[in-house]
């Protein structure tokens, strides 16, 4: 409250200056081109943010749809072995009958087993990554950065008291280091995109040129990323600002450590989207699952592979 006291004394002061002609045209209207231009950036940042928002949508989607896909070439699979054991029950059914629901078996099994791979592919990929990220960080630094993977996304939430000045949207001196550790990663994983996204508490900000929490919450968010292009060269086009505002909170309002937590900024890697789709959809090979010798002649039933 103090600091919106302080914020709101400077406004009236201004306001004053402005109406008893204390503030020339020239400086009003340099004022007003300042605004504009802000206004101008804003809605771009909002624009590409909208498009990075419908990308991890659509990743996201795509790692739920291949769990779906396992589940249900399991049932598949659990359905062809049921019609094969009938199969071999009865005296009635043909040898080519048999020698189908096997082929079926095993070409779903293989298909159970990439998709399976891809996956375990993308978790350890993430894995290796939070190990390194949270390996290099301070215990100390460890207080304000929490490293999370969820739903194959990988998510670095850096507290504002580390990053910004009081109430600001520029970078302090302190969390320089932190974001040179987390640049590293960035550069050695150049196949993952970056979003970096601003979050605030609910307490309305007032500030010249800065209208609301939306405002603070991108600024925010494009300093981090004009720091990380800028500072420690990973590739713009890599990189997204975004902001949420106080629209994504994750702990109540109410109290002072719940606004604590809610202003933050989250850096959210994610797997290019086109070069993930290309790994799930190859085919895998043909030909039998395993091969430990010669089985001229013979039948090889595969089991449905448990994970």
């Amino acid at each position: 409250m103090k600091r919106l006291s302080i914020y709101a004394s400077i406004a009236f002061m201004g306001v004053t200056l402005l109406l008893s002609g204390c503030v020339s045209n020239k400086k009003f209207r340099s004022l007003q081109a300042s605004y504009d231009e802000m206004r101008t950036k804003e809605q771009a940042l909002n624009q590409k943010y909208q498009e990075s928002q419908q990308q991890l949508s659509s990743a996201n989607t795509r790692l739920t749809s291949i769990e779906d896909q396992i589940a249900s070439e399991r049932a598949n699979v659990k359905s062809l072995q049921e019609a094969l054991n009938q199969c071999l029950t009865s005296s009635n059914q043909g040898n080519v009958n048999i020698s189908k629901l096997v082929d079926e078996i095993n070409a779903s099994n293989r298909y159970i087993q990439h998709l399976v791979n891809t996956k375990n592919k993308s978790d350890s990929l993430n894995l290796v990554l939070t190990n390194r990220l949270t390996r290099s960080l301070s215990r100390e630094e460890m207080q304000d950065v929490d490293v999370q993977v969820l739903k194959g996304v990988v998510y670095i939430s850096l507290s504002d008291n580390m990053l910004y000045k009081s109430g600001s949207y520029e970078i302090s001196d302190r969390a320089g280091e932190t974001l040179s550790k987390i640049a590293k990663i960035i550069m050695d994983y150049r196949d993952y995109d970056v979003l970096v996204e601003g979050n605030t508490d609910n307490v309305p900000i007032s500030q010249p040129n800065i209208r609301n929490n939306w405002d603070l919450s991108v600024l925010r968010g494009s300093s981090v990323v004009q720091a990380l292009q800028n500072d420690y060269g990973v590739d713009p086009k890599r990189l997204t600002a975004a902001g949420r505002g106080e629209y994504n909170p994750i702990a109540s309002n109410d109290t002072e450590s719940g606004k604590t937590r809610n202003r933050r900024t989250q850096i959210i890697i994610t797997p290019k989207l086109d070069q993930f789709m290309e790994l799930i959809d190859k085919a895998p090979e043909n030909g039998p699952v395993t091969d430990t010798g010669d089985r001229s002649g013979d039948t090889t039933i595969v089991a449905p592979i448990q994970q």
